[in-house]
């Protein structure tokens, strides 16, 4: 008898929610960055009712769940590993957030369980992206929120500038797929939501202005991409936006 080879566990999520790579966001820079991301999330998530529920999918690293459960929010995370808990027990100890170990590509949760859905540093290392994009929409109510990094943008040099970029970021970067606009609208489109918004977070690496060790240098850059309108052609990561729609072809519900 012939036996199936065992599926691939999705588990990226527990190098991201680590300490090791929690260091790549210390410091003034890396702090600025998590502030513009917390920021944009929230804005995402505008028109939710007050103490509407959120899963944040992989989001050990406990970069959004704080200012979500700040923001009013209840938040459970799901990990892959009982380990990837560890950096929200200031949370979850005080009963402020819920934290489930569940497989990735099959979420423990019902249909619609969640007002919304955030899935933070695993679409771009997933095992099945499409599948897992599939599993938010599932257990999406209403809005589902992700990051992916464009391919539209100087990731186009990712591997060529990968060894560079990996001494900068301490050795905590890992090798990343790139993705189109149009592809992770179908994605969605599949499981029953329609991408409403966009959002390119910066034109240069990161890594650059970690190496610089200045916000104000990246405020000021990204600043001025942005008033010359590149952040939005060529912005990474972006975050997207998608929303149920109330039936095949029809608007957004919700």
């Amino acid at each position: 008898m012939t036996v199936a080879p065992a599926q691939p566990r999705e588990d990226a999520d527990i190098e991201s929610s680590s300490e090791k790579y929690a260091r790549r966001f210390d410091g003034p820079v890396g702090r600025w960055f998590v502030d513009f991301q917390a920021r944009i999330t929230l804005e995402c998530l505008a028109g939710l009712p007050a103490g509407a529920t959120i899963l944040d999918v992989g989001g050990g690293h406990a970069q959004v769940a704080p200012p979500l459960v700040e923001a009013g929010y209840r938040v459970t995370v799901v990990g892959s590993d009982p380990s990837c808990g560890k950096r929200l027990e200031p949370l979850t100890s005080a009963g402020r957030c819920r934290f489930d170990v569940g497989d990735l590509q099959a979420l423990p949760y019902g249909a619609e369980a969640f007002d919304a859905v955030i899935c933070y540093r695993l679409i771009a290392h997933s095992i099945d992206w499409r599948h897992l994009v599939g599993e938010l929409c599932r257990v999406a109510r209403h809005r589902a929120i992700v990051d992916y990094p464009a391919r539209r943008s100087v990731n186009v040099a990712s591997s060529a500038m990968f060894r560079i970029k990996r001494s900068i970021e301490r050795g905590t970067t890992r090798p990343f797929a790139l993705y189109g606009r149009g592809e992770i609208a179908r994605a969605f489109e599949d499981g029953g939501f329609a991408v409403t918004q966009v959002r390119p977070q910066f034109l240069l690496p990161m890594a650059l202005y970690r190496l610089a060790g200045s916000v104000r240098l990246a405020r000021t850059a990204e600043g001025l991409a942005r008033a010359l309108a590149l952040t939005g052609l060529l912005g990474s990561p972006v975050i997207a936006r998608a929303d149920r729609r109330s039936e095949p072809g029809g608007s957004p519900r919700g």
